[in-house]
């Protein structure tokens, strides 16, 4: 799953293909279902999700892609 080395990062998504307040809804249970502990916060109007995490960027992205999204880090 995930390396549990208990440092908290903040990610920035670009996710394709939200249009709602489902995929809100989707987005976030699909990145708590792989930290449970991950604060979310979706950005519909931009396409952007910010996470608080410990997870990597590469596993919430798969994470997303599962839930039907398509999803890649943003760099600074």
């Amino acid at each position: 799953m995930t390396d549990r080395s208990g440092e908290r990062m903040e990610l920035l998504m670009k996710v394709e293909g939200m249009t709602c307040q489902g995929c809100v809804a989707a987005v976030t249970k699909a990145v708590q279902r792989l930290d449970p502990a991950a604060q979310v916060s979706v950005d519909l109007g931009n396409g952007r999700v910010a996470i608080v995490t410990d997870a990597q960027a590469l596993d919430v992205a798969q994470a997303l892609g599962r839930a039907g999204y398509e999803a890649e880090a943003m760099t600074g």
